[in-house]
């Protein structure tokens, strides 16, 4: 179990920061929007340090979103949380939003079901990715088109979790699937972020490199170039 751990989320609709300790969240910060991630993080992270009265040194670690999401909040995300893990010695930890929603949901997984976290990508597909009640991955991250969802989630009852839910689940019925959406935020909150970092065993998620997930390319490409750097 982990102490103490400044956790923070800015790769959906949303921006948000939280710090944990001795079991609970002390101080946390959430606003929803679309861009302004950049602006907004900073001052979060040095609020809810301040009102939760720690030091960074004091840490026993941080936490961040790893996507799926938009390009550009990943990227703050992780190069905020990259360069305060540097400057206060302390670990990084990454989390998927898919793992962050369906964790905050876990209560409402459906026996002998899935939990289906869907997130909606800004285009005619959803980011998907099911998991069983104590969080093992059910089937691997995803792009997927609505109509095909039926075909690709696990067998058995589903909870739809995420802001795609409401786009996955007319699809789903029509596929004949045993569905229902979840009561919980579509959105990953920090908060969350942290209580699940902290309930993790030692060494959960915590060798694996700490890079960005995204599912599909870029919507700009440089011009004259046939790659795109997405570390």
């Amino acid at each position: 179990m982990i102490a103490s751990v400044l956790a923070m989320d800015t790769a959906g609709n949303a921006c948000s920061a939280a710090l944990w300790r001795d079991g609970r969240v002390v101080a946390g910060r959430f606003e929803r929007l679309r861009r302004g991630h950049a602006e907004r993080l900073v001052p979060m992270i040095e609020a809810v340090m301040a009102e939760g009265a720690m030091a960074y040194a004091d840490l026993d670690g941080l936490a961040v979103s790893l996507g799926p999401g938009g390009f550009t909040g990943v990227r703050i995300g992780l190069a905020t949380a990259r360069g305060l893990a540097l400057a206060c010695g302390r670990p990084l930890i990454g989390v998927s939003n898919f793992r962050v929603l369906a964790y905050a949901a876990k209560a409402e997984a459906p026996p002998n079901g899935s939990l289906a976290v869907a997130i909606d990508a800004k285009r005619d597909d959803l980011y998907v990715q099911a998991f069983a009640a104590d969080l093992r991955p059910r089937s691997d991250p995803a792009s997927v088109l609505p109509q095909d969802l039926a075909d690709v989630l696990p067998p058995g009852p589903l909870v739809l979790v995420g802001d795609g839910a409401d786009q996955a689940l007319p699809a789903l019925l029509a596929g004949g699937r045993t569905v229902r959406v979840s009561g919980t935020p579509g959105v990953v909150d920090a908060a969350q972020l942290a209580a699940l970092v902290a309930a993790e065993p030692p060494g959960v998620d915590r060798k694996t490199p700490i890079d960005p997930l995204y599912l599909r390319p870029p919507d700009a490409i440089p011009a004259n170039s046939a790659e795109v750097d997405r570390s």
